[in-house]
């Protein structure tokens, strides 16, 4: 599950367990790596749902798959690429949209969003204005471009966060993605 044991459980933790396993059908691995910390993974929950909530779910999902695949985590890779599968592509195009996303069939401003949020995960530094201007020039406002950094920088915490503690990918992925898009996925951490 992960390098760290499970902490004791509490009355947060449960509400944790309860909350998540309703969501999600079952208790993701995430979840209990976060019993040492319950306050930080509600303080995550609210700043990721005021991030998803300022921009359309397809941007932000593209957004956190390019951030995941910059960071090699598969286990943000499988969850936000089953999403973008689940929501708003066929398997064989996430599959794609995750090795090649230049040659997925998306439109010329969601590669540049996917460009974008790939540069900022590898390096935030090496963003410059004409970055930002280039987004821009594809139809986004600032307040849109801020909603990528934000969704980048949020996926940057939570995926790290993961990969740090060696949180292994549910094995529900296992499941509910074909092999081929299991592997597309997997990002290598």
């Amino acid at each position: 599950m992960s390098f760290l044991q499970q902490a004791e459980q509490s009355p947060d933790t449960e509400r944790m367990f309860d909350t998540d396993t309703q969501a999600m059908g079952y208790l993701p691995n995430y979840t209990r790596l976060f019993t040492h910390n319950p306050a930080a993974y509600v303080a995550w929950q609210q700043l990721n749902g005021a991030v998803k909530a300022g921009m359309e779910l397809r941007r932000y999902e593209l957004a956190t798959l390019a951030a995941a695949r910059a960071l090699k985590s598969s286990y943000c890779g499988l969850a936000h690429g089953k999403v973008l599968r689940d929501k708003f592509f066929d398997a064989p195009t996430v599959a794609a949209i995750a090795t090649d996303h230049g040659s997925a069939g998306l439109s010329a401003q969601e590669v540049a969003v996917v460009n974008f949020a790939g540069k900022v995960a590898a390096d935030a530094n090496s963003v410059t204005e004409a970055d930002v201007a280039g987004l821009r020039g594809h139809g986004l406002d600032d307040a849109d471009i801020f909603s990528v950094i934000l969704a980048v920088g949020a996926r940057c915490f939570f995926s790290t966060v993961l990969s740090a503690a060696g949180a292994e990918p549910d094995p529900q992925y296992n499941e509910s993605l074909d092999v081929d898009l299991r592997q597309a996925l997997s990002f290598g951490g």
